[in-house]
């Protein structure tokens, strides 16, 4: 009696070891797939992290290339739209000045015949980025169509506006833009022009205008007038007149297209 019971205590003993072994070895095959899945789940959690950052990319790549010209890297008319709208909001706010710079430049057509419209490209391009450097990094400058640029000044009066419309003057007309061009003079000698100049004119809020409208129409004006003086200068406009002040009052918005300019075709550190 005594063998049998010691039989049945070490069958038991061994069922209840092995029990205990496939428990111990479930829980560890229950773990090891805890572990590859925590880890898959980890690489997954990764892979959307990083794919989110590359779709965060793109996004801003695209809407920076919205608003940026293709050909000069500046802003382009449609950021200009937006710009000028809040910029004359915060002055009109703030009782602030601002000034508008609109740029043609002389001559451009030239280069164009000359040099053939790649050079001129090229010529284009650098020139916007010089005029960049010449501004403020508060400042807005945009391509508004063809060669001409509109500048936008806030917290800037007719003197501050008349010291940059004369550095850019300055660059433009120092510009090598002929080097290597048959026909055009590479540099301009001393004393006298070279083949590209600027006429800019100048329209400030609140003097010539309240509104995006009656401030560019006020700042073509006075570039019309720098030109028919011959160029490589820059004009104010007059003051704003009743019917300017009418018009300001009907029209609050820059129109949505610019039917008399190409407008197929940075904001950057300067001091005043």
């Amino acid at each position: 009696m005594d063998a049998a019971n010691a039989a049945a205590a070490v069958t038991a003993a061994c069922t209840a070891a092995g029990v205990l072994a496939a428990l111990a070895a479930a829980a560890g095959l229950i773990a090891r797939h805890q572990r590859r899945a925590r880890r898959r789940a980890e690489a997954r959690g990764d892979a959307l992290a990083e794919r989110l950052l590359d779709l965060e990319a793109e996004h801003e790549q695209l809407g920076r290339t919205a608003v940026t010209d293709p050909l000069t890297g500046i802003w382009n008319y449609r950021y200009l739209q937006l710009a000028l709208e809040r910029e004359i909001s915060r002055a009109v706010r703030a009782r602030r000045p601002l000034a508008l710079l609109l740029v043609d430049l002389d001559g451009f057509r030239r280069v164009n015949e000359a040099a053939g419209h790649q050079q001129g490209n090229a010529v284009l391009r650098d020139l916007a980025q010089r005029l960049g450097l010449e501004i403020r990094q508060a400042d807005i400058l945009g391509r508004f169509g063809g060669e001409e640029f509109l500048a936008i000044l806030p917290e800037t009066d007719l003197d501050g506006a008349a010291h940059v419309a004369e550095r850019l003057c300055w660059t433009v007309r120092n510009h090598p833009v002929g080097a290597g061009v048959e026909g055009i003079e590479p540099q301009p000698r001393p004393g006298r022009r070279g083949v590209l100049t600027a006429s800019i004119g100048v329209a400030v809020l609140p003097d010539h205008g309240s509104h995006a409208v009656p401030l560019l129409r006020a700042a073509d004006r006075a570039l019309a007038e720098a030109k028919e003086a011959g160029g490589d200068g820059w004009r104010d406009a007059l003051p704003e007149s009743p019917e300017d002040v009418k018009q300001s009052e009907e029209v609050s918005e820059v129109p949505e297209e610019n039917p008399s300019r190409n407008a197929q075709f940075t904001e950057t550190p300067a001091s005043r």
